[in-house]
């Protein structure tokens, strides 16, 4: 953590409590720690306030601690934020349209991740390295298009229906730029978009996802148990929610 770190990414305490490993310093536990969530509007504001001591809350649209009946895009029992242990946590419960973690950070993409840029949601996918070509029946060289190095992942736009639309391959040493207006993948329709609203940096063979001080900034599709931290915020069909650790 830098100097002027506030809270922990992981674990939600706040640094002066935190020891040489990163751990909650001894006799202070986070685990059940009581919690706010705050509905936000869409300039970020707050509207409402939930106090939880529960360790457990669910969200739902019919079902759940916390319900909000009039969103369509709220699957009936949507998501659970819970501790485990000393982690504070999200976990999408199957829903339809997913629950969205706003990073904090820099994120190393792994192979299926769904990411939410502006209002895009874009999956990025590993490719398999092609194998040996079999050898063609004269010595005659075959022609292609001239590329920087071999591609090896890619990002694809989906619809709402899951098909895909349009689609940019990465390759080793290509950082890609994501913006309404400018970079290397633009999309002039998105009012959600910043001009200049993410980068995926490659570094070696891996590429990671940052946020280039965009208005609504960069989402990440949660898969098994996400760790929240103070002032998390997560997107729960249209309902954004900003997540409080009292210190």
């Amino acid at each position: 953590m830098g100097p002027a770190t506030t809270f922990c990414a992981t674990c939600g305490a706040a640094v002066a409590e935190l020891g040489g490993s990163g751990r909650a310093a001894a006799g202070q536990s986070r685990a059940g720690t009581a919690i706010a969530l705050v509905l936000l509007d869409d300039l970020g504001a707050p509207v409402q306030r939930f106090e939880r001591k529960s360790p457990d809350t669910t969200i739902g649209r019919q079902d759940g601690d916390i319900r909000f009946p009039e969103d369509v895009f709220l699957s009936p029992l949507h998501a659970k934020i819970s501790w485990e242990q000393e982690t504070l946590v999200v976990r999408d419960l199957g829903s339809r349209n997913g629950t969205w973690v706003f990073l904090e950070a820099p994120h190393r993409l792994v192979d299926g991740d769904l990411l939410l840029i502006g209002s895009q949601v874009i999956r990025f996918r590993r490719l398999g390295y092609p194998g040996p070509h079999p050898p063609d029946a004269d010595a005659t060289k075959r022609m292609g298009s001239l590329s920087p190095s071999t591609d090896i992942a890619s990002l694809t736009q989906l619809r709402s229906d899951g098909s895909a639309r349009d689609m940019i391959q990465l390759s080793p040493g290509r950082d890609v730029t994501i913006g309404r207006e400018q970079g290397d993948w633009t999309f002039p329709y998105d009012p959600s978009m910043s001009a200049r609203h993410a980068l995926v940096r490659s570094e070696d063979a891996d590429f990671v996802v940052v946020d280039a001080n965009s208005r609504n900034g960069v989402a990440i599709a949660a898969r098994g148990d996400v760790p929240l931290g103070h002032n998390s915020r997560v997107l729960v069909g249209d309902k954004l929610l900003r997540v409080e650790i009292p210190t």
